[in-house]
């Protein structure tokens, strides 16, 4: 056992720690959600990841997305975010997609090889689109809801897609998945009422940019990386 996972090791036990050894894990989205999601991954012993996203950092990544330094700004997020990776697990192997994924470009990824996928992303034809292939192939998913204009991260939870309640984001996926005959999907969701940005601020208004903070998205990541882990393990 390596000595940077004997803690984790403690708990997951040996049998576990090489089941994520072995696993390779999507993360589609390396932004407030995903990239906590990827590090907790990586932390976690996890063997391979691939990480999809085509944004870059820019400066108003800086409050709340855990690869957005001052020295990474203007860099490609999941170029960041690999060499991270390495940073943590020099063993590791990580497969970094410049992808702004949909389904015009969808057929070029076989979700066949992956243990699990997180599904990170916002845009809802994206989100369908990961989700009705891994579902296709029986490969595990967990997508992640809105966490833009929320300041509880307590209220985060699990749950299948049909009994969330609350959340824009969720309502909207499960008219969508229940049209392309989607029965059930595990999702990060919170109950919380989405809060109205400062009106002050009529740019971000006019252009319907949610508000958000350090520990929102972070919590949201972190929980389904932590599903993640738990379900490699057979927990």
């Amino acid at each position: 056992m390596c000595e940077w996972l004997s803690r984790t090791a403690l708990l997951l036990g040996e049998d576990c720690m090489e089941k994520l050894r072995a696993a390779r894990v999507a993360v589609f989205g390396i932004g407030g959600v995903g990239g906590y999601a990827a590090e907790a991954l990586v932390r976690s012993g996890v063997g391979t990841i691939d990480l999809f996203d085509n944004d870059k950092v820019c400066l108003s990544n800086l409050n709340r997305q855990i690869i957005a330094l001052r020295d990474t700004v203007g860099r490609y997020k999941v170029d960041v975010m690999a060499e991270r990776a390495k940073e943590i697990n020099p063993d590791i192997e990580v497969n970094a997609h410049r992808c702004f994924y949909m389904p015009n470009n969808a057929d070029k990824y076989d979700f066949s090889v992956y243990s699990y996928i997180i599904d990170a992303i916002d845009t809802v034809t994206g989100k369908l689109e990961i989700i009705t292939r891994a579902k296709s192939l029986g490969v595990p998913v967990i997508s992640c809801m809105g966490a833009g204009n929320k300041l509880d991260p307590s209220r985060f939870e699990i749950a299948d897609i049909y009994e969330t309640s609350v959340c824009p984001l969720a309502r909207t996926m499960r008219r969508e998945l229940k049209k392309r005959g989607v029965k059930d999907l595990k999702v990060v969701y919170s109950k919380e009422e989405p809060l109205r940005p400062d009106a002050s601020d009529e740019t971000s208004v006019k252009r319907a940019v949610p508000g958000s903070t350090a520990f929102v998205p972070a919590a949201a990541g972190l929980i389904a990386a932590g599903e993640v882990v738990r379900g490699l393990c057979g927990r």
